[in-house]
């Protein structure tokens, strides 16, 4: 499980500065390196979506302390 963390993670971030340039700079990372709106470039999206939506998970095992140890 905590590998599938580190990855929805990473993904997120992912997302997360892919959203900064965007909003800071009208630029589109992964729109700029996989094309846009290509199948390539909609599968990380899509993939960044499910990690964010997973992330929402960590939420309730930090508050209950199920990722100590």
């Amino acid at each position: 499980m905590k590998v599938l963390d580190y990855v929805a993670l990473a993904l997120t971030v992912i997302g997360a500065v892919n959203w900064g340039l965007i909003g800071f700079f009208r630029f589109d990372l992964v729109a700029f390196l996989f094309g846009d709106m290509t199948a390539l470039s909609r599968i990380i999206y899509g993939l960044v979506g499910i990690a964010g939506l997973y992330c929402i998970s960590m939420f309730g095992r930090i508050r209950n302390g199920a990722d100590e140890g």
